[in-house]
C-alpha cells in the first residue's frame, strides 16, 4: 500500500471515531433525557396516588355524610312515629271531649286545656319534622353538589392523566424509535 492510501485510510478512520464519539455524545444526550422524562413520570405517578389519596378520603367523608343523613333518617320516622301517635290521641281526645260535653259541662273546661297541650306538643313536634327534614334535604344537596364537583374534578383529572401520558408515550416511543 501507498502511503497516500494509508493515510486516506487514517484519515477515514479519524473521521469515522469522530462520527463515533458523536453519536456516543447524541446517545449519551439521549439517555439523561430519558432519565429526566423516567423521573417526570414517577412524579406524576406520585402525584396521581395523592389524587387518589384524596378523592378516597373525599368518599369516605362523603360516606360518613350518608350515614349522618341516614340516621337523621331514622330520626325522623321515630319522629313520624311519634306525631302519628300523638295525632291519635288527639282525636280520641278530642272525641271523649265531645262525649263529656254531652255527659258533663262541668269538665268541659277542664278537658279543652288539657286538648291545647297535646295540640301544642303537636306542633311542636311538627315543627321538629320539619326541621330535620330542611336539614336532611340541605345536607343532601351539598352531597350532591359535592359530588358532582369531585365527577367533575376526576374527569379533568382522568382527562389530563391520559394526555399526559399519551404525550411521554410518544416521546418514549420517538426516542426508542430513534435509539433502535
Amino acid at each position: 500500500m501507498s502511503q497516500e492510501t494509508l493515510d486516506d485510510l487514517k484519515y477515514e478512520l479519524e473521521l469515522k471515531n469522530a462520527e463515533i464519539d458523536e453519536l456516543n455524545m447524541e446517545l449519551h444526550e439521549k439517555s439523561e433525557e430519558i432519565n429526566k422524562l423516567k423521573i417526570y413520570v414517577t412524579k406524576l405517578k406520585y402525584q396521581k396516588k395523592n389524587l387518589e389519596d384524596k378523592l378516597d378520603t373525599k368518599i369516605d367523608y362523603d360516606r360518613a355524610r350518608i350515614d349522618e343523613l341516614d340516621a337523621l333518617e331514622e330520626k325522623v320516622r321515630e319522629k313520624d312515629s311519634i306525631i302519628e301517635d300523638k295525632h291519635d290521641q288527639v282525636k280520641y281526645l278530642r272525641s271523649l271531649v265531645d262525649g263529656y260535653k254531652e255527659q258533663l259541662g262541668e269538665n268541659t273546661d277542664n278537658l279543652e286545656v288539657q286538648l291545647r297541650k297535646i295540640s301544642k306538643s303537636y306542633e311542636d313536634l311538627l315543627a321538629q319534622k320539619d326541621a330535620i327534614i330542611k336539614k336532611q334535604d340541605e345536607m343532601i344537596d351539598g352531597l350532591i353538589k359535592s359530588n358532582e364537583e369531585i365527577v367533575k374534578s376526576n374527569k379533568a383529572n382522568v382527562i389530563s392523566l391520559k394526555l399526559q401520558n399519551e404525550k411521554y408515550q410518544k416521546i418514549i416511543d420517538n426516542l426508542s424509535d430513534s435509539s433502535g
